[in-house]
């Protein structure tokens, strides 16, 4: 359970919430909507105890388990069921209990047998008291729902490719927060169809609470019971206790409440101003039209602000530099993590202006392609070519391009350095970092501001190959319209991977490459099913 009490949320100098009191309690299913930027994620980040309010409090009791949006697991070498398991404790506890079962095998003598024996009753005492075999089974369970096949349990989270180390996280978020409060932001990120379908029914069965940030509408729609929507423009939480349908329902007709309230009482106290003025002139009447005035203008005072409409980020992409007729091309890329091959002899050209989608089921190596095109990884054997006139854009997944330390405007300059300080912050204004917002860290932004960040420094790079790894990923729906009109306009080649069938609208595809077998198409409409399934 968690109870929030006169919660003040800053993000530098700006204030995000101001007086929020709200309690989240078992069975409550929150979801938390609004803009990019309206802190949402500050919020879950506060909720989750990773960060300080300005002012109120936060208590929390019982389980917590907390999904943050950039979450990776700590140790790349660790076994990936033990990184699930360790969410409640339970991968020492095997540890324990496998070098135990080993020193048992390899006693050399009756004395030293007694010892491993009651070492390994230790071990499998703590391990029971964990949840044992069961919790293991469950951990699995879980893992297999999320789409973790059994065969990576057992092997390093390191193996894996990026959507399989977020699945890891969440499957260990969920398996921690097992009767308690789950903090979840874009959970179905990088996850497929038949993955988002179970996440629901887990969701929905999930016997404690749930706070969710999620821009999947068919996510909010099957799951939650509440909504709390955040207004930026008012610093404000507005709550209401109904499922996604109830709340868009009270939304609409709220807008339409406020909407004749304000007619109606503009109509009366325009009828009261006419009246006055008609009686002012008369020295007998002129002491109740002044009455009539003030009452004409207090019936306006009363009335609820006039909510302002929240911008939109004005997204554009980077006209493309002139370039040969074949900027960017691969030959026989190969590559590793380990034992375990990624892609194997992969061939590639992008031509001017083409438009290349890559699909494939999760570990495929999607991202891997794409962060060796952009020269962020080395191949281990191949290589790649650039054309005559190539310049690279490249949106990472993960805003792997992103300094955190630095701040937005330093993020900007650094790849865009011939801007002046007047031009950048023109640009980062258009993307909605205005003011003070220039001068955060981009460690401290939402995965929609980073994303936002990330295309704003593409503008002035005069790209003319875009290489985009899930550009909507954290977007609220205005500013996934933006990036999707901007890919749509875009005259240069792009290489995108992406798991949402509107970016794929937007791209209009030429060709298709499906891995791992790194086979090339023209693009066909049967290909479609594929994109919610990658």
């Amino acid at each position: 359970m968690i109870t929030v009490r006169g919660v003040e949320l800053r993000a530098g100098a700006r204030l995000l919430l101001s007086d929020v009191s709200f309690t989240v309690s078992p069975g409550d299913r929150v979801g938390l909507v609004g803009r990019n930027g309206a802190g949402k994620t500050t919020l879950l980040t506060a909720l989750a105890g990773r960060a300080e309010p300005a002012a109120g409090t936060l208590t929390r009791t019982g389980p917590l388990g907390y999904l943050a949006q950039d979450s990776r697991a700590a140790d790349p070498a660790q076994r990936v069921l033990d990184r699930i398991l360790s969410a409640r404790g339970l991968d020492a506890a095997l540890q324990r209990l496998r070098a135990a079962e080993s020193a048992m095998a390899d006693a050399a003598d009756p004395q030293g047998l007694e010892r491993a024996m009651a070492a390994y009753a230790r071990a499998e005492a703590a391990f029971q008291a964990g949840g044992g075999y069961p919790a293991e089974a469950e951990a699995a369970r879980v893992a297999a729902g999320l789409g973790l096949p059994e065969r990576v349990l057992t092997g390093p989270v390191g193996a894996l490719s990026g959507g399989q180390r977020r699945r890891v996280e969440l499957a260990r978020i969920l398996f921690a927060g097992h009767g308690g409060t789950l903090l979840l932001d874009e959970p179905t990120n990088h996850l497929d169809a038949d993955s988002v379908g179970w996440l629901r029914g887990f969701l929905r069965a999930h016997r404690g609470g749930l706070v969710v940030i999620s821009h999947d509408t068919a996510l909010l729609a099957d799951v939650v019971n509440r909504v709390f929507h955040l207004d930026a423009t008012r610093a404000a939480i507005d709550q209401h206790n109904t499922g996604w349908t109830g709340y868009l329902a009270q939304r609409a007709a709220d807008a339409r409440r406020r909407t004749r309230e304000r007619a109606n009482a503009e109509r009366k106290a325009a009828s009261l101003h006419a009246q006055a003025d008609k009686m002012k002139a008369r020295s007998a009447t002129a002491v109740m039209a002044k009455s009539m005035a003030r009452r004409a203008d207090r019936m306006l005072a009363e009335l609820e602000p006039v909510r302002r409409t929240e911008k939109a980020a004005r997204i554009r992409l980077p006209e493309p530099h002139p370039c040969g007729r074949m900027p960017l091309g691969a030959i026989g890329l190969t590559k590793s993590y380990g034992d375990h091959p990624v892609l194997t002899g992969v061939d590639l050209a992008v031509d001017r202006g083409s438009r290349l989608v890559i699909l494939g089921l999760n570990g495929a190596g999607k991202t891997t392609l794409l962060r060796l095109l952009a020269g962020a990884e080395s191949p281990d054997a191949g290589r790649v070519v650039h054309g005559q006139g190539l310049r690279l854009g490249y949106f990472a997944q993960e805003h792997d391009t992103l300094d955190g330390a630095r701040t937005v405007r330093e993020n900007l300059a650094a790849v865009a350095p011939h801007l002046t300080d007047q031009d950048a912050r023109r640009v980062l204004g258009a993307f909605l970092f205005s003011g003070d917002d220039a001068d955060k860290p981009a460690g401290v932004l939402s995965g929609g501001e980073k994303t936002r960040l990330a295309l704003a420094g593409l503008v002035h790079s005069g790209a003319n190959v875009l290489l985009l790894d899930e550009p909507t990923n954290n977007l609220d729906p205005t500013s996934r319209d933006e990036v999707l009109a901007a890919v749509g306009r875009y005259p240069g080649a792009i290489v995108m991977v992406t798991h949402d069938e509107g970016a794929l609208d937007a791209l209009r595809p030429d060709r298709v490459l499906l891995l791992p077998g790194a086979d090339e198409d023209l693009w066909s409409e049967e290909y479609r099913d594929l994109v919610a399934l990658a």
